[in-house]
């Protein structure tokens, strides 16, 4: 059977529905939340009203734009975790109601492994969703980034993934975050230093190298040591930031993204697996893909890099990990609860 499944993503700041049919995404609706902008950072409880604003209208804006009506729908997907309990609660109870009405399965998504699965979302409308051309085979070992988490993900198939390493503290994208805003750029910051790091010299400043044991990574010392760095740095020209804004954020992002890649190339070794793949909002920086891509090049190894619009919080990512689960017989009940921790399979 190639359902029709009616995807809903609700973790975050993001309000995303998504139809898929026989393993083809139709569409990717996404409501961006700028209420937070001027707070510098995602305020849990206005997070949770927005998505309870948006998503009607998304969702129907989604079975419009696919031309699916409610009787068509084989399954409704839904993100369980991880994330904001009160964004998740918004998502899983429109999900729940919705398929409890219409009499058809609920499928329960991790959001980490979502991002890892929007590998195999097929790029064109005439894509054969089997067509393993441009897709990771398994295993592969995917790197995903974003401003909760910081993984490598030993990808052995869509229902068997085990993180081999992870931060110890802060992930990544929330250093990226944190840094602008040392620097005094408006939220979110991460895209922003990657805008001005593109124009500067990423070997004008250095920064201490963070060791952890193993495939681990930490971020909270290059936080603390940027912070440092740049009260010391105004202290002699209070005009500092204004006058190196793009070497600085380039030597800034060089030193993370350098962070990311050696423990990546510590894993291929380990591993033997040459299939590298990145995912979640850190991989659309581009300081990131071409490093991936240069040193892919370099040790002959596949990488795979995803379409800007699947690397941020979309339910394109829930629809396509939910297409998997219905072909296996994976539903979940209606006495399932978020869980803002959710772990790995």
């Amino acid at each position: 059977m190639q359902p029709v499944i009616l995807a809903i993503e609700s973790s975050c700041d993001e309000t995303s529905a998504a139809i898929i049919r026989s393993g083809k995404v139709l569409n990717n609706v996404i409501a961006s939340q700028n209420v937070h902008q001027k707070y510098g950072g995602v305020v849990p409880e206005l997070a949770s009203r927005a998505h309870q604003k948006n998503i009607l209208r998304v969702v129907n804006d989604a079975m419009v734009s696919a031309r699916i009506s409610a009787g068509d729908l084989d399954a409704i997907a839904y993100t369980r975790g991880p994330g904001l309990m009160g964004a998740l609660l918004v998502g899983a109870s429109f999900a729940k109601g919705m398929a409890l009405a219409l009499k058809v399965p609920l499928i329960e998504v991790n959001h980490m492994e979502a991002h890892v699965l929007a590998h195999f979302i097929p790029r064109f409308a005439w894509d054969d969703p089997l067509d393993a051309s441009h897709k990771p085979s398994y295993p592969f070992l995917c790197l995903t980034v974003s401003g909760g988490h910081t993984q490598i993900v030993l990808v052995k198939s869509n229902s068997d993934m085990e993180v081999i390493g992870e931060t110890r503290d802060d992930a990544v994208g929330e250093a990226f975050d944190k840094a602008a805003k040392i620097l005094g750029l408006p939220y979110p910051g991460g895209p922003l230093i990657d805008r001005y790091a593109s124009q500067g010299n990423d070997r004008r400043f250095s920064f201490p190298e963070t060791t952890m044991p193993g495939l681990d990574f930490s971020f909270s010392g290059i936080k603390t040591a940027f912070l440092y760095f740049i009260r010391d740095s105004k202290a002699n020209d209070p005009e500092f930031i204004e006058k190196n804004l793009n070497d600085i954020c380039a030597s800034f992002q060089r030193h993370l993204v350098g962070m990311l890649i050696s423990r990546v190339e510590m894993a291929v070794q380990q591993t033997g697996i040459h299939q590298v793949a990145i995912a979640g909002g850190v991989s659309a920086n581009s300081g990131l893909r071409k490093a991936l891509t240069a040193v892919a090049s370099k040790k002959n190894w596949d990488a795979f890099i995803l379409p800007m619009e699947y690397c941020t919080d979309n339910a394109a990512m829930i629809a396509m990990a939910a297409h998997f689960k219905f072909i296996e017989g994976h539903f979940s009940t209606l006495d399932s609860s978020p869980i803002p921790n959710l772990e790995m399979i």
